[in-house]
Parts: structure tokens; C-alpha cells; sequence
């Protein structure tokens, strides 16, 4: 092969990596903005002064013999979301969140991003706000189209992080390939 030749394939090559990686970003624009953007607040969610995600408060006692049961706890919990967001709110846990060295108990729920934190040995609120950090994270890896449309088993957000994942991976194979490929054509 001669050197025009091969400066030739070259070439095609670098047109075929500009398109695909041109084409492929129009197309992922808004998701690579909403991923950026995300994951952005979610690193500085601990840094937000309690404005992402709600801080976390100390109770009285950092022995669990002294705390209460736990489904107490959650009774609790259930009757603050209640009374003070709303009676006919779901009750439905995410999960618990245990602090045992700072003496706390989170309440996090599965249908709205309602947190309540609870001194794990009294019952007193501690907290109850809004956790915009979980909001967030569900915007960052696409479970919120599963939470609004009611896919049970994430398979929305499953296709959304694989169809990301590939064009990040497209995008940094052909952007490596844009810087090099002109490099190499010039040595040639």
C-alpha cells in the first residue's frame, strides 16, 4: 500500500469517526446535559449546606440498648409524615437509614422524597424535609421515567444507562480517534 493510499484510508476513517461522533451527540444531547447537570449537584449534594440533601442531625444516645424498636420508631415516623405533609400521603418505605454512631434513624420513602429523622432513642423529630438529593439521582441513572410511567422491574432506566454508557464509550473511542487520527495522518 502507498503512502497516498494509506493517508487516503486514513482519512475516510477520521470522516467516519467525525460523523458518528457528531450524529450520536445531536441525538444525546438533552440526556448528556440532564446526566451532566445531575451528577454535578450530586457531587456537591454533602457540600449543599442541606439544600440537596437534608443534613443529618444527632440524637441522645449512641447505644442501641437504649433506643427504641424499631417498628416504634417507624410508627412514629409514619404519624409526623401524616400530620404534617399530608393524611393521605404513602407510607411506603424505600428503606432505613441507621446512624447508630449518631444516634439517628431516617425514614426515606418509596413514592415521594419526603425524609423524616427521628432520635433513635426517644422518637423526637429531628428532621422532616424534602430530599432533593434523591430526586436527583433518580433523574441521573433514569429510574424517575420508571417511577412516573410504572415500569415495576427497571427496565427504562436499564436501556437509558446502556444507551448512555455505549455513546460514552463511542464518544470517547472516536473524540481519541479525532485528536490522534490527524497526528498520525501527519506522520505519515
Amino acid at each position: 500500500m502507498t503512502k497516498r493510499n494509506n493517508r487516503q484510508k486514513h482519512s475516510k476513517t477520521l470522516q467516519l469517526f467525525r460523523k458518528i461522533h457528531r450524529t450520536t451527540s445531536i441525538f444525546l444531547f438533552a440526556f448528556f446535559f440532564f446526566v451532566s447537570v445531575s451528577g454535578l449537584f450530586l457531587g456537591w449534594k454533602k457540600h449543599s449546606g442541606g439544600l440537596i440533601l437534608p443534613k443529618t442531625h444527632i440524637g441522645t444516645s449512641t447505644d442501641l440498648k437504649n433506643w427504641l424498636p424499631l417498628d416504634s420508631l417507624h410508627n412514629i415516623a409514619n404519624q409526623i409524615l401524616h400530620d404534617s405533609v399530608s393524611a393521605d400521603i404513602s407510607s411506603e418505605l424505600d428503606r432505613i437509614d441507621i446512624r447508630k454512631n449518631k444516634g439517628v434513624v431516617k425514614f426515606v420513602y418509596e413514592n415521594h422524597y419526603w425524609g423524616i429523622q427521628l432520635d433513635g432513642a426517644t422518637g423526637n423529630l429531628l428532621q422532616i424535609a424534602v430530599r432533593r438529593s434523591d430526586f436527583i439521582e433518580n433523574i441521573h441513572d433514569g429510574s424517575i421515567f420508571d417511577k412516573y410511567l410504572g415500569t415495576s422491574s427497571g427496565q427504562i432506566s436499564l436501556v437509558y444507562t446502556t444507551i448512555l454508557g455505549l455513546a460514552l464509550l463511542t464518544f470517547t473511542v472516536t473524540g481519541f480517534w479525532l485528536w490522534y487520527g490527524p497526528k498520525r495522518i501527519k506522520r505519515k
